[in-house]
């Protein structure tokens, strides 16, 4: 009997299930590995936005971390929400003493509601930092001008220019994706040293993608986990996720902006 492939989430919590720690469980099951946890922040959130954030003692993230990789093998790791420089000191000492094979960032810094999760001073720090340790980097376009200070990529050459830029600062690899631009096509772009890709999937109308971004950097740690290519881990994932958004209307989740159907391709319809 093969051995099920262990995936760690480090990110915040949310209270409506469709982001955080929740989407990254949810996505990595889909995916085939067993996903376990470590939680640096609890948010009351749901479907139209977040409330409160309380942020986990970095201690006790520190804890979390100890207890998962003393225990588990662990097959690689997906970064969320970090909103605090102690939480991403904390993350990065336990990444230097444990040693990932696969690291994937997802620098979460405004929840789709458009409400801010990490502080400003945690940027600059969150790039120093953890990037030197990330296989890859998933930015969306808001994210990806707030790290290289630029006004949001509106073409593919900027988005290029930004992808070098995100490389330069440490990461192996990153993904700009562009789930946030205008278009019938909602197109993603991989950047790596011996790597450039384009891929592309179908803008689907709905506004059910709360969690789209946890869940694709998810997906990703799960299919590196399983040790496929980046670029395979990466067509995979994307394929996955878009059959995740389509079928989020069937969910009718909350009032705002649901959630993605994760288990679209397990559940039995009804």
């Amino acid at each position: 009997m093969s051995t099920v492939p262990i995936v760690v989430t480090i990110a915040g919590s949310d209270s409506g299930g469709g982001a955080g720690i929740q989407a990254d469980i949810k996505s990595m099951s889909a995916n085939g590995v067993y996903a376990a946890s470590v939680i640096t922040a609890l948010t009351a959130q749901n479907t139209l936005g977040v409330t409160a954030i309380h942020d986990v003692p970095a201690d006790f993230i520190t804890a979390q971390i100890e207890a998962l990789f003393s225990d588990l093998d662990v097959a690689a790791v997906k970064i969320g929400m970090l909103s605090q420089p102690a939480a991403i000191d904390a993350v990065a000492a336990g990444l230097l003493k444990w040693k990932p094979t696969h690291v994937v960032l997802d620098p979460v810094m405004v929840a789709a509601s458009g409400d801010p999760l990490i502080a400003d001073e945690a940027v600059e720090l969150l790039v120093a930092r953890l990037f030197p340790f990330a296989s890859l980097v998933t930015p969306n376009l808001h994210e990806a001008a707030r790290i290289t200070g630029e006004p949001v990529a509106q073409t593919d050459s900027q988005i290029a220019t930004q992808a070098e830029q995100i490389l330069g600062q440490g990461a192996s690899a990153v993904l700009i994706k562009g789930g946030h631009s205008e278009g019938g096509e909602s197109r993603d772009y991989l950047l790596s040293s011996n790597l450039e890709r384009w891929f592309e999937a179908p803008r689907i109308d709905t506004q059910n993608t709360h969690g789209t971004g946890c869940s694709l950097s998810s997906a990703i740690a799960s299919h590196l986990a399983h040790g496929r290519p980046l670029e395979d881990a990466v067509r995979r994932a994307k394929h996955w996720l878009t059959g995740a958004i389509r079928h989020s209307d069937e969910l009718k989740i909350g009032k705002g902006h649901g959630p993605v159907h994760h288990f679209h391709q397990l559940w039995e319809r009804q």
